[in-house]
Order: C-alpha cells, then structure tokens, then sequence
C-alpha cells in the first residue's frame, strides 16, 4: 500500500503564516523520511485559516530542502488560468526536480464568489470550457500546441514532463480524467458518492493519450490517527471545533478515520479491498502541528513499519 499526503497548509494555534509555511516544509520532511510517495499541497483564496494560495511557489520551496518525495498540487485550479502558464509553470518545477513534479488539476473555485470574479472574472464560463482548456494543456505538454497555425511551446523543455492529475469527487471529474489520459484522484473525504463505482468509471472509460498509457488512481481520505482511540477522538473534537467554519456542523461531509494505528491500518485496507485501490493521499486536519506529524507517524509504522523520529525532522 502506498501512501501519499495532501497539506492545506492551515494556521494552527494561532500561527502566523510563516509559521504554517515553515511547518508544512517540516512536514513534507518528517514525510520523505517516513516513506510518503508525494507531498501535495492545495490551492484556496482569501481564506484566513489557510497560507497557500499559490502552490507551485511553495512546492519550488520544498523541493529545495527534500530529495526524493514528489511534489504536486492537489489542485491547482485550471478555470482561473491560462493552460500555457499552468503548463510553463509546472514544466519549470520538473526543471528544477527531475522526476518529481505533479501536476493535479482541479476544477473547484478555491474560495468566494467575490474572490474567484477578482482571479478570473466569470468562473462558471471558465468552467464550462474547462475540456478545451485540458485539450490545450495536453497539447502544450506534447509539443503540439499552435496559435494560428504557428506552434507555441511552454518553456524550458524538463527531462521529464510532469505527471497530470485530474482531482474530483464524481463521475464526471472522473471522465475527464479518463478522456484525457490522465491520473485520478478521488476525494473520498469530501464525497458522498460511491469511491468503487466512480473508480471503476474512470477505468472503464480510461483511453490512452500524450498523459498516460494505462489508468492511474488514487483515492484521497481524512485520517487522524494518536496512540489510542480515546486520544485520537479528542484531538478530532478539538480540531473540528477549531477548524470548521462558524456555523458549519460537515453533517454533509463523510466522516474522517479516526483512531489508534491498527484502526486505521484496517480501514484503509478495507478500502483498499471495496475500490481496488493501492495509493492513498492522506489529509491530517488535527488541532495543533504535532499532532499532525504523530498521525502520519504513526500511520506509516503501522503500514510499513518504517516511521522514523519526527522530532529530529
């Protein structure tokens, strides 16, 4: 089972944003050495108890103080962008860091109204030509994009083009994943929807393009894993109370793992056998940044044995 990490990069206990930024570095360390696949970090607008809204500045960051783990958005929001920039953007991290760099794309607004009008003007048109602006993307990562008939290439050129992700949690993200050749990623926490029947679409229909040859997925859950359930309850009460917006109950959102480490060890496995899944991005929202870390400490040594001393991290 491979397991992989997803950051909002939130402002925990009063922390300034420098501090969070500072931290979510420390966290995609603690994670290289615990033996996490990929460290992705999302993108929102204007949301105070977030400090990314610009993920490919923080990834370029990471990467320099990280060696191995691959480094990718989850997501970077395509309607509110050009697909050349987008392109040139992540074709300059895989410059940067051979081998390492994800490209995942969304298709969500990131943050209000307001603030999507002042990224990108009429979001729901950008929205609706989402598919074009994919077909632009995979042609500009192909070498075969052209502007009147002239060709237009996304500068520098890396040794390795970067993976691309379509992130989603239903059957239609799941169709253009598969329309266009890319990986999927399948958010199970914020989802109602049944993660085995819209896997299973996005394999089905996959066909193979310039993004990728044969189906990739990946279904992303909400985990938060302490030495003892009892523990691993109350941190969850006090990151809910912390975290949820005012007036915000999540009686809507599919409930997080919570529990001791062979719990959740187990529920992932029973994931694993439900949706025939075997890469699982874990999103950790706990009430302070230690018992961030403890969680996917913890959570890799009950998977693989392997977790490491996070306070030398």
């Amino acid at each position: 089972m491979k397991l992989s990490l997803l950051d909002l990069v939130p402002l925990l206990e009063g922390a300034d944003a420098s501090t969070a930024l500072a931290q979510a570095r420390r966290l995609a360390q603690t994670a290289e050495k615990l033996g996490y696949s990929r460290y992705w970090a999302a993108e929102h607008h204007d949301m105070p108890g977030l400090a990314c809204p610009a993920p490919e500045v923080l990834l370029s960051h990471i990467g320099a103080h990280t060696e191995r783990i691959r480094l990718g958005s989850g997501a970077l929001l395509l309607p509110h962008y050009k697909p050349i920039k987008v392109a040139e953007t992540f074709r300059l991290l895989a410059a940067l860091y051979p081998g390492r760099i994800d490209l995942g794309i969304g298709r969500a607004p990131g943050g209000s109204a307001h603030t999507s009008m002042a990224l990108s003007g009429n979001f729901l048109e950008n929205v609706r030509q989402l598919p074009e602006s994919l077909r632009s993307l995979s042609a500009l990562l192909a070498d075969e994009f052209r502007v009147e008939d002239v060709p237009v290439r996304a500068m520098p050129v890396p040794p390795a083009d970067p993976e691309v992700w379509l992130l989603g949690t239903n059957q239609k993200s799941a169709s253009y994943a598969a329309e266009f050749g890319a990986g999927y990623v399948f958010g199970q926490f914020m989802s109602d929807r049944d993660g085995a029947e819209v896997l299973s679409a996005y394999v089905r229909e996959f066909r193979p393009t310039s993004l990728g040859d044969a189906p990739r997925a990946i279904m992303a859950v909400s985990v938060l894993c302490a030495d003892t359930e009892e523990e691993a309850h109350r941190l969850a009460s006090e990151a809910k109370r912390l975290l949820a917006p005012e007036g915000d109950s999540g009686a809507d959102r599919p409930k997080p793992m919570i529990g001791n480490p062979g719990q959740v060890k187990a529920a992932l496995e029973q994931l694993h056998r439900d949706c025939g899944v075997d890469e699982f991005m874990i999103l950790t929202l706990g009430p302070d940044y230690e018992s961030r870390l403890r969680s996917y400490e913890l959570l890799a040594d009950a998977v693989w044995g392997a977790a490491g001393d996070i306070s030398t991290a």
